[in-house]
């Protein structure tokens, strides 16, 4: 299965977006260095990309030396990867006066019993190691563990009572709210629907006192 990235934007004159998707092609003659343009409310965006050196690390998200930048009326609006002089130079624009930050990452992975994943809680933090185990085998009660940094923070028994929930940790002495729903893992027929997990920066008493656009929300579809 290839992978893709898709840039969406909202037009602010309907409920309808553009959407630029890039594929990674599996053959050589793939255009790893190209450009795409496409029109939102009248305005030209061009949508810049350099994947020819990219590494990824047991991730489909990749990691490091590429660049994919957003360029509207010669200013970059957005810019991801760790190749940012090389889109600079390519796109001939200059940077936005302000920075573009994560407000949430998605997954859709399909498993068994064990997923993990890598996500920042925080943009000036570093990304931390998530993982999700669980044993849902008819012969026993069952289980779930969730995991930050090898660390198990949540361990619920008997989840066929408890397979809806919520519970704050602390991962390098902050708060986190994990929450989970699992129903269709013990209900449904397998492969026929998700379990779901959102990893939620700060307190629940503390979210009508802080800025939305400080967090970095975490949506697992698993």
């Amino acid at each position: 299965m290839n992978n893709s990235l898709s840039i969406s934007v909202d037009s602010m004159q309907s409920d309808h977006n553009q959407t630029c998707k890039i594929d990674f092609k599996p053959w050589h003659f793939w255009a790893k260095k190209c450009y795409k343009t496409f029109e939102v409310d009248g305005n030209q965006l061009d949508a810049y990309w350099d994947l020819r050196s990219t590494k990824f690390f047991g991730s489909p998200e990749p990691c490091k030396d590429f660049y994919v930048a957003l360029v509207s009326d010669e200013e970059v609006v957005l810019l991801i990867g760790d190749y940012k002089k090389k889109a600079y130079k390519r796109t001939k624009s200059r940077p936005a006066l302000v920075d573009a930050v994560l407000f949430s990452k998605k997954e859709h992975v399909f498993a068994k019993k064990c997923f993990s994943t890598r996500a920042k809680f925080d943009d000036r933090q570093k990304e931390h190691d998530i993982v999700v185990e669980s044993l849902t085998s008819r012969n026993k009660d069952p289980e779930m563990w969730i995991s930050i940094d090898g660390i198990v923070l949540i361990h619920i028994r008997n989840l066929q009572w408890k397979f809806r929930g919520n519970q704050t940790v602390l991962v390098d002495k902050k708060p986190v709210q994990v929450f989970w729903d699992v129903h269709s893992w013990l209900f449904c027929a397998p492969g026929s629907t998700h379990g779901l997990f959102i990893f939620k920066p700060g307190t629940a008493e503390a979210d009508s006192d802080k800025e939305e656009s400080s967090r970095c929300y975490t949506y697992l579809n698993y």
